[in-house]
């Protein structure tokens, strides 16, 4: 019987476990997981705050108790694996409820340990908050609850900080955000979420752009400039970390402490498999290394790795796009490839841009949608493209990811047939015109 040991429960974790209870009835198969939960909708989480999500046993997809009665598999929650002795094939754990201290030992090691906010010293404040689990989440809500809180400060400029921005505000909380740049979203093209500053204005949420928080006293926050505020509650998302430290030199970490991993998802230890937000992989199109904290990524890796634990015919992966894509209230924002700021380091690159209504423009609520693409300039290779609209956001940046999967080029755009209807595309999508505009 095959003895397989996962670290972390969310995601990753629980889903390679399924992928193998699937492919395996009889394995030995144990998760421990550090934090209280496991199997959350991590993507949810925003929207339950925002009470978009009315329930929060929507976003609980499992629990240790379900997955045993379900899956046989065994999960163990408040525990934390602290160190790896890849040569004996064993880690030590500590239990955070009883303080103890103790070992196991597997046959295969799995992590996904995923990663967490960074939060300087500065935020350290019983008012201060990340979201990164279903805990944080909940400590959000009750504080919300118990406190009254009216004014909410949100610091950043990514993901995270625009989805809790308009969920707090759905919550009927006055909310400022304050970010160091003027440009958000930046795996994304500039000229494409320009627009980003006025669809929050627009949506009552306060803006202090190129400031940072300089002070907090109390719930009296000083800014660089010099501008001073009062909060009821702050929300901080200033970028990720990996939870690597507890490995050590036991495998091969790059630079940031993210666990460097082949086309199977094996480490430098060929027992040890790894997934999820702490790895380092690699783009599909382009040959870079990527750490792209994305769910499509996750779940393909958790198919390849079970595959490969019990077939020979090994498949191998291969790479990223990175598609991501984000609603700001009544606007959407997209993209694929490479991050703008890597196309602008590279030579032998051309752009194109193009604005468009989604759909004819005789319809009612046709609205503009732009799309800019990088493309290599002597081959017409794309790199990425970025997009933003009200609507049709997603189907093209759909047949964008697609494309570049399939090899097309810039120039072949023109020859994609989109399913024509007025009131859906028009006779020539933004799509081909982006491939004449290329021409």
């Amino acid at each position: 019987m095959m003895k397989i040991i996962i670290v972390g429960a969310v995601a990753g974790g629980a889903t390679v476990a399924s992928q193998i209870r699937r492919l395996d009835a009889d394995a030995d198969i144990t998760i421990y997981e550090k934090d209280r939960d496991m199997s959350y909708a991590n993507c949810g989480l925003p929207y339950y705050i925002g009470e978009t999500v009315a329930s929060r046993d929507n976003i609980v997809m499992a629990t240790p108790d379900t997955f045993n009665d379900n899956r046989n598999i065994q999960v163990h929650t408040y525990h934390e694996v602290t160190r790896l002795y890849p040569d004996d094939k064993k880690i030590e754990i500590y239990n955070h409820q009883t303080k103890e201290t103790f070992t196991d030992t597997y046959d295969y090691l799995i992590l996904s340990p995923g990663a967490s906010q960074i939060v300087p010293d500065l935020y350290k404040h019983d008012h201060v908050f990340q979201v990164r689990n279903l805990e944080d989440t909940d400590k959000i809500d009750q504080y919300i609850e118990r406190t009254h809180a009216q004014r909410a400060l949100v610091v950043g400029g990514g993901y995270i900080s625009l989805e809790m921005a308009e969920n707090l505000k759905h919550r009927g909380l006055d909310v400022t955000l304050v970010h160091r740049s003027s440009h958000f979203l930046k795996q994304m093209s500039r000229d494409i979420t320009d627009t980003v500053p006025q669809v929050l204005e627009d949506n009552g949420i306060h803006l202090k752009l190129e400031d940072e928080v300089a002070r907090i006293n109390e719930h009296t926050v000083t800014f660089k400039s010099g501008d001073t505020d009062t909060f009821d509650i702050i929300i901080t998302a200033l970028g990720l970390q990996p939870n690597t430290k507890f490995i050590g030199d036991a495998l091969e970490l790059n630079d940031k402490g993210y666990i460097k991993v082949n086309r199977y998802f094996e480490t430098s230890n060929p027992s040890i498999y790894a997934l999820g937000d702490a790895i380092e992989t690699f783009y599909r199109h382009i040959d870079k290394t990527a750490t792209i904290a994305l769910a499509w990524g996750t779940h393909r890796a958790a198919s390849i790795i079970a595959h490969n634990l019990f077939h020979k015919d090994r498949e191998a992966f291969k790479g990223l796009l990175g598609s991501n894509i984000l609603r700001l209230f009544d606007h959407t924002y997209a993209s694929v490839g490479l991050t703008e700021a890597l196309v602008l380091e590279m030579d032998n690159i051309a752009h194109v841009s193009h604005t468009q209504k989604h759909k004819a423009s005789y319809m009612p609520y046709s609205s503009p949608l732009s799309i800019t693409v990088y493309y290599e300039q002597s081959t017409g290779k794309i790199l990425s493209a970025s997009a933003s609209g009200k609507s049709g956001v997603d189907k093209r940046i759909d047949v964008l990811s697609t494309a570049m999967i399939g090899g097309l080029t810039i120039y072949d755009f023109k020859d994609i047939e989109i399913a024509y209807h007025p009131d859906y595309s028009s006779p020539k999508d933004i799509i081909n015109m982006l491939g004449y505009k290329a021409k």
